[in-house]
C-alpha cells in the first residue's frame, strides 16, 4: 500500500473518530514486557516525538507506554478527541490537527475553502493553547492548474484572517512541505524556497514551515544546507527513509546524524518526530525500529 494513501485513509479514521474501533489486538503483553526494560535515556539536545499514524497498528493508550519506556514524552498528529487519552499519560501533543475535516489535498490555496477554514482554525486555536499545546499543522493543498503564484497569495490571504489570533494565544500554524514527485502529485508547498517566501508574506512569527526531511530529500536534497540557510522559518521537523519512507537506518540515503547536528547548531528547540513506516511485519520489531531511530537521531 502506498504511505500516503494510508495516511489519507488514516486522516479520515480521526476525522470519523474510528480510529481506536480500527486498532488491531491490543499489545498489553509487550508493554509489560517493556516495563522490565530499563529507559532510554535521552541526551537531551533532540526533544524526539513520533507520529502516531505510523504506529497505529496499536491503540494510543499502549503507544503512549510504548513511547514513554523509549524515553519520549510527545506524540505528533493528533486531534482533540485524542488528547484526554495522552494527557493521562503524561504525553504531550507536539503537533495537533483541527477537529474538523483534514485535507491534504484541500488547503489554503483555494479560496472557495477559505470561510470553512477560517472557522475550522479559529475554533482549533484557543482549544490548543487551552490544552498547553503549541504547534498546530495546515496545507498548502493541490494545484489543480493554478500557478504557485496565486497559490501564494491566496494562501497569505486566508492565513491572515487567522494570524493575530493564533499570535495571541501562542500557537504557531505550521504548513507541511510534500514531495510532489512520489507521494503527493501536484500538492503546491513542495519546495522549501516557496515555502519561506510564504512565510515572509505572511509576516508572522507565529507561521513556520514542517519541515519534513524525506519529502524535501526527493524534492529538492541539499537539506543541511537548506537548514542552515532557513531554520528560521522551519518549526517542526518529520524524519523517514529515503527511498521507500521506511527506517532511518544504514539501508537509505540520508545520515541522520549529519542532519540532526545540523538542527541542534541553529539552536532549534522544538521537537523532531519519526514519521517513517516500519517494514517488519511484528508489532515487537516495529518498536525496536523507532527504538533505533530514536538512538541514530539522539546527537
Amino acid at each position: 500500500m502506498n504511505p500516503e494513501t494510508s495516511r489519507r485513509k488514516w486522516l479520515k479514521q480521526v476525522a470519523t473518530g474510528s480510529l481506536a474501533a480500527t486498532a488491531m489486538t491490543s499489545l498489553s503483553s509487550f508493554a509489560m514486557e517493556a516495563d522490565m526494560e530499563e529507559s532510554y535515556k535521552l541526551k537531551g539536545n533532540i526533544n524526539h516525538s513520533v507520529c502516531q499514524w505510523t504506529f497505529n497498528f496499536m491503540p494510543l493508550d499502549e503507544l503512549c507506554v510504548t513511547v514513554k519506556k523509549l524515553g519520549l514524552s510527545a506524540i505528533d498528529l493528533l486531534a482533540p478527541k485524542d488528547w484526554p487519552t495522552i494527557q493521562k499519560h503524561g504525553i504531550y501533543c507536539s503537533m495537533c490537527y483541527t477537529a474538523g475535516k483534514i485535507s491534504l489535498t484541500e488547503g489554503w490555496n483555494n479560496k472557495s475553502l477559505h470561510a470553512a477554514l477560517i472557522k475550522d482554525f479559529t475554533e482549533a486555536i484557543p482549544l490548543v493553547s487551552k490544552a498547553g499545546y503549541k504547534n498546530l499543522i495546515c496545507f498548502s493543498g493541490n494545484r489543480n492548474g493554478m500557478d504557485d503564484d496565486t497559490g501564494m497569495k491566496n494562501c497569505a490571504e486566508g492565513l491572515k484572517k487567522i494570524m493575530s489570533l493564533a499570535e495571541q494565544h501562542g500557537v504557531i500554524i505550521q504548513m507541511e512541505l510534500f514531495n510532489s514527485k512520489v507521494n503527493h502529485p501536484d500538492y503546491m508547498c513542495d519546495k522549501s524556497a516557496w515555502g519561506v517566501n510564504l512565510c515572509k508574506l505572511i509576516g508572522s512569527p507565529n507561521f513556520k514551515l514542517l519541515y519534513d526531511i524525506y519529502h524535501m530529500q526527493i524534492n529538492e536534497g541539499d537539506v543541511i544546507r537548506t537548514i542552515n540557510d532557513n531554520h528560521s522559518y522551519f518549526g517542526h521537523y518529520h524524519t523517514a527513509g529515503v527511498p521507500g519512507r521506511h527506517e532511518i537506518d544504514e539501508t537509505q540515503e540520508l545520515y541522520y546524524p549529519a542532519i540532526m547536528n545540523a538542527i541542534v547548531a541553529t539552536g532549534y528547540k522544538g521537537y523532531v518526530a519519526q514519521e517513517f513506516m516500519p517494514s517488519a511485519k511484528e508489532p515487537k520489531e516495529k518498536v525496536a525500529a523507532l527504538k533505533k531511530a530514536i538512538k541514530i537521531c539522539d546527537v
